[in-house]
């Protein structure tokens, strides 16, 4: 009896070690969902200047005017969003990407506002060789990220596909934003986080342009996944170009359906929402969705109990654009519409020009 009795115990122990350590009593034990988003934060300049940059209309005695009680109600707008998207989602971003900042000084006295402080926020920031002195930056949660590795990606004409618009005087002279990558590990999984803001589309120009920057986002992409099997990629920024464009479908290999993304292929969440009439930004009446989100196949189609991108609006958008009405312009010309800094040259004390986008990747599945 004491021999059955201690072999039942013994049984039930090494049942228990196997449950314990299946692959789905794994994920039981550690769920975890993180939000993964972008947003322009439209002309975050400090009040002083930066040798080598044009930023003299944001100074004191420049064109905006731009006094530290104006800067300090920007600051204060960009955080009141970053909070408000932490109260609709329980939880702070684990990584946020952002654009249109002057240097790492706006970032510091971004993620030090009283609104967001609690975060604890980390930066990761270049300066870049934009004229105008604004670059790209990540800022994340280092309880949910472990960086590992960053990198500044400048743009270069070295296309074999692409047919460029400006001589080689032209390529010479041009300028734009590096872009952003950051690798390390969200959850215990390796990722890499792109950040882009795409040239402008300024005099209708820029279509090769933004295709190139997205050429090299997705050779840089593959390289990633060549050099670390299954990483989860996640590419974010200011297109300046809609989801369906061809920067997005053909060079960033973006696609609408989740189910037909190849391995070599990026999912492209805000197509559909595109289509379905959504915006981050309005533009002579029109509605576009610049601001994205893409990510590929190891992250679109992981395997269970890892982190994977989820449906977060009515059930079937893998997407969110925020906004709340203090976010938008109340009436006139540009009702619903992203209240901006300024309008018709006029400080009107808003938020930016564009509404943040966010995904959200969970082993809740």
């Amino acid at each position: 009896m004491k021999r059955l009795l201690a072999y039942n115990i013994a049984l039930l122990l090494v049942s228990v070690l196997f449950i314990a350590n299946s692959p789905d009593c794994s994920a039981q034990q550690k769920l975890r969902s993180y939000v993964i988003g972008f947003y322009n934060l439209e002309n975050l300049f400090d009040t002083y200047h930066d040798d080598g940059k044009n930023d003299f209309e944001y100074l004191p005695d420049g064109a905006n005017q731009w006094t530290e009680v104006k800067y300090k109600k920007k600051l204060e707008n960009m955080a009141k969003v970053i909070r408000a998207m932490k109260e609709d989602n329980k939880v702070y971003h684990a990584v946020l990407g952002v654009s249109e900042i002057e240097n790492r000084h706006v970032l510091e006295d971004l993620v030090n506002d009283p609104q967001i402080e609690d975060a604890g926020f980390q930066i990761v920031h270049f300066d870049g060789p934009d004229f105008r002195g604004v670059d790209v930056a990540l800022l994340y949660r280092p309880n949910a990220f472990e960086l590992l590795d960053e990198e500044s990606i400048p743009f270069d004409f070295n296309s074999d596909k692409i047919e460029f618009s400006l001589d080689s005087a032209g390529k010479a002279a041009f300028r734009t934003r590096d872009i952003l990558m950051a690798r390390g590990l969200l959850g215990g999984e390796m990722f890499a986080f792109f950040v882009a803001h795409l040239p402008s589309r300024i005099g209708g120009k820029g279509g090769d342009l933004r295709s190139r920057g997205a050429e090299i986002i997705y050779k840089r992409s593959a390289e990633l996944m060549e050099e670390f099997p299954g990483i989860k990629i996640v590419v974010m920024g200011d297109m300046n170009d809609n989801p369906t464009d061809e920067s997005m479908t053909v060079y960033l290999k973006g696609k609408e359906d989740i189910e037909d993304v190849k391995e070599d292929e990026f999912f492209s969440p805000f197509i559909s929402m595109l289509k379905a009439g959504y915006g981050s930004l309005a533009y002579q009446g029109a509605w576009n969705i610049y601001d994205l989100i893409l990510v590929n196949y190891n992250l679109a189609k992981a395997k269970k109990g890892t982190l994977k991108i989820v449906p977060i609006v009515k059930k079937r958008f893998y997407g969110r654009i925020f906004h709340k009405p203090f976010m938008a312009t109340e009436e006139g010309q540009y009702k619903d519409v992203p209240l901006r800094t300024f309008s018709n040259g006029a400080f009107i004390g808003g938020f930016s020009d564009h509404y943040p986008t966010y995904i959200v990747v969970t082993n809740k599945y």
